[in-house]
């Protein structure tokens, strides 16, 4: 047997210790497979607790996670600290620069730091491995560095928060408010108290944007995803999808065309026989569109302990059997600048949800804001929850709230420029009582 793996372990939290277990669950397979033992033989957290002591063994404490990445005692530096600065980003630089391999789960810290940190793997001749920092065990790094590097990607699609999807999932399967979607979200741990990284779609375009640089072979650009969260999504929206035959779901896109590379985090309507229909729970699911193999769907756990851990454990296994490659595909120097293209030139179906004010003339004056911008309507269709009896003034009673209906609008094939130009002006025109919904229809 050649001489162990050893390894220093930043993070102590449910992925750190699922890593251990796992390796000490698993260590003579793995022995057996790779020809050498794998060893943890260092390890720091921002506090040591007790509990830990019989797992660790007699793997050396470190307070300060930059003094274990530096330690000669371990040839891997794992880092599963997080955040995007501080400790987690002077360990992994630290580590880098003196010649050690880094398996890390951070999409934060490889969203806003990626390129650099593999510019300084590829000088030192290291291993800068990242699976488990996409969609927890989906297997969707490799994918795309491995599988599918003779292709030729169209597209790259996913559900990519499982936070996200449980809420929407709850919304249309349960009849549940946003708000109370949420907070059972919370109670589970699904959610973090402060959920707005989340729901925001912060943490999905983090991860798009990894996908986006492996896809495309682009430098990783966080600041050019465009980002929508899911906090306007109603009953009325979830509701109103189903009947027409939709659902909704947070994804994240990213296609190049001539034009560019248009990359979204967004919620969309998908028919409701999509597989992506499918997905449900904390469930997470990663689409490539590739030339020479079609469409794949991946689908599988996107988060948890475990399932992270059997990620970050299968980066150490690669970088036990001597596989080196460049982190991004592509050496640093040939990835490319992104060339974000502008949404508004997006184009395809719209979902839009209007608030109308009750008076004579007001769709109309809608429709005719539609042809302005020649926006072709596939269907409208009106909501009555209070209905206005006939006869009932154009004006309401003094003090009395004006009554407004529920106008459910679909558009054929238009540009999200036209949209926008409609909703500014219906908006501007007074006839709805509140901002105008407005959801794209992903065909998928």
């Amino acid at each position: 047997m050649s001489e162990p793996l050893t390894l220093g372990v930043a993070g102590l939290g449910t992925v750190g210790m699922g890593l251990i277990q796992l390796l000490e669950a698993h260590a003579e397979r793995l022995e057996k497979t790779l020809g050498r033992p794998i060893r943890v033989t260092g390890v720091s957290a921002r506090s040591r607790g007790k509990a830990r002591d019989a797992l660790i063994g007699d793997a050396q404490w470190f307070d300060d996670p930059v003094a274990l990445a530096q330690d000669p005692s371990n040839a891997v530096f794992v880092e599963l600290i997080g955040g995007e600065e501080g400790p987690a980003k002077d360990a992994v630089e630290a580590a880098l620069k003196a010649g050690k391999h880094v398996v890390t789960a951070n999409k934060a810290l490889l969203a806003r730091h990626g390129t650099a940190l593999a510019r300084l793997a590829e000088a030192h001749g290291v291993a800068l491995n990242f699976e488990a920092a996409v969609a927890g065990a989906i297997p969707v790094i490799k994918t795309l560095r491995e599988t599918l590097v003779a292709n030729g990607v169209r597209r790259v699609y996913g559900i990519l928060n499982g936070t996200c999807n449980y809420i929407l999932s709850e919304m249309t399967d349960e009849k549940r408010d946003f708000s109370e979607a949420l907070r059972e979200a919370q109670e589970k741990g699904y959610a973090e108290a402060d959920p707005s990284f989340d729901i925001g779609g912060f943490d999905a375009a983090h991860k798009l944007a990894l996908l986006t640089c492996l896809a495309f072979g682009t430098t990783v650009a966080c600041d050019e995803i465009h980002v929508e969260g899911i906090e306007t999504i109603t009953r009325a929206d979830i509701e109103a999808a189903a009947e027409l035959g939709y659902c909704i779901k947070l994804l994240g896109v990213a296609v190049q065309s001539a034009d560019g590379i248009e990359a979204r985090v967004t919620p969309v309507l998908v028919n409701e026989e999509s597989p992506l229909a499918e997905v449900s729970g904390v469930t997470n699911c990663v689409g490539i569109d590739a030339d020479f193999v079609g469409n794949l769907l991946l689908v599988g756990p996107g988060a948890g302990g475990k399932p992270t851990a059997s990620a970050v454990a299968s980066d150490i296994v690669d970088i036990a059997r001597g596989i080196v490659m460049p982190p991004f595909i592509r050496p640093t120097d040939r990835l490319a600048p992104i060339a974000p293209m502008n949404l508004t030139s997006h184009q395809g179906n719209y979902y839009i949800r209007l608030s109308v004010y009750d008076r004579p003339g007001a769709m109309a004056a809608i429709t005719r804001r539609m042809s302005d911008e020649n926006v072709s309507l596939e269907s409208i269709v009106q909501r009555r929850p209070g209905a206005v009896h006939p006869g009932q003034p154009d004006e309401p009673p003094p003090g009395a709230a004006e009554a407004a209906v529920t106008v459910i609008i679909l558009t054929h094939d238009t540009t999200e420029a036209a949209i926008r130009a409609v909703l500014q002006a219906i908006e501007k025109d007074g006839k709805v009582a509140e901002p105008p919904q407005m959801i794209r229809i992903e065909e998928l």
